[in-house]
């Protein structure tokens, strides 16, 4: 007579825990994830070089707004770092032209046009040091976070969630905005309070992401120790 199988001998191999964070999610938590079995090892793309031309507009940007503080082409920069920044993401997508590091480049890219905005507009005195603080103290605050997810085990990887990229957007729209509001005449006046509610809603949406990503992070250390305990606990029979 056949019996049944035996079940198999050990723990039942277990699926990823939902709440865990995508390995390759850039540290940022902006944009999307790249996955690893689409994304290719490719440099020499269209999106990775505008993302190298909107990293080699900073400094030059820097140079315009603090040395002959040329605001129209320092404007011009702004506003090809913004529409080079959406069509990196459309080509990357349209010519299957993803690639690691232009997962990298992107959000790098975001971050130092928002420094070196927030710099150049608080030396001139255009915005208060208060709101530098505020937006410059959350990514320290981010950048501390990543201490403990290391000691979890999780990389620098943060839980990709869309917050983030909508908080980035109001303000690589209100420093630009800021900066004209900064001349004289009717124009400075009419955008003047349109890029104070782009930095006061985009600061307050970039440190809701970065709570949110410390809640995720939390319930992401809390979930790896309760699956760990009835381990340890059917270990000690």
């Amino acid at each position: 007579m056949t019996g049944a199988a035996p079940p198999p001998v050990g723990p039942a191999p277990s699926d990823p825990a939902p709440s865990d964070p995508v390995p390759n999610a850039p540290a940022t938590g902006d944009p999307a994830p790249v996955d690893p079995a689409t994304a290719s090892e490719r440099v020499l793309t269209v999106p990775n070089l505008l993302s190298a031309l909107r990293l080699l507009g900073v400094p030059l940007f820097l140079w315009l707004a603090l040395g002959p503080r040329a605001d129209g082409f320092a404007l011009a920069v702004l506003v090809f770092a913004g529409v080079s920044d959406y069509l990196d993401g459309r080509l990357a997508r349209a010519l299957n032209q993803t690639s690691r590091l232009g997962a990298l480049l992107d959000p790098a890219a975001d971050r130092l046009y928002i420094l070196a905005t927030i710099a150049a507009l608080t030396i001139r005195g255009i915005i208060p040091w208060w709101l530098a603080a505020l937006v410059v103290g959350r990514d320290v605050f981010i950048t501390l976070l990543l201490i403990p997810m290391r000691r979890l085990g999780l990389g620098t990887a943060l839980p990709v969630h869309y917050l983030g990229k909508a908080a980035t957007f109001n303000l690589l729209y209100a420093f630009p905005l800021l900066l004209l509001a900064g001349g004289d005449g009717w124009l400075a006046t009419a955008v003047r309070p349109v890029g104070w509610a782009f930095a006061l809603w985009g600061t307050a949406l970039y440190w809701w992401a970065g709570l949110l990503y410390t809640f995720q992070v939390a319930g992401i250390a809390r979930g790896r120790r309760a699956r760990r305990r009835p381990a340890t606990a059917g270990g000690g029979r």
